[in-house]
């Protein structure tokens, strides 16, 4: 599940009011989101949550459920101190 804060961060990015994000969805089911939005989208969440991903993990990222799952475990690893 995408959560508020993901999916306020892309919004933002994105200049849209709504989206209805599912783990499923695709950058290009979103209206805006092109290579230099996603690059910016990245930047935006790497910023927000205090995180950095590598080149090789943002590549695999398939749709939103992935970027969530990646948040999420780069989270998880912080708070063990991994």
């Amino acid at each position: 599940m995408i959560s508020d804060r993901l999916k306020n961060i892309v919004l933002k990015e994105l200049d849209l009011d709504d989206f209805d994000f599912k783990d499923s969805t695709t950058a290009d089911m979103v209206p805006g989101w092109d290579s230099l939005t996603h690059i910016q989208i990245i930047v935006a969440v790497e910023k927000n949550y205090k995180i950095k991903f590598k080149g090789i993990e943002i590549l695999k990222i398939k749709n939103m459920g992935e970027l969530q799952s990646l948040i999420d475990a780069k989270l998880a690893a912080v708070s063990t101190g991994l």
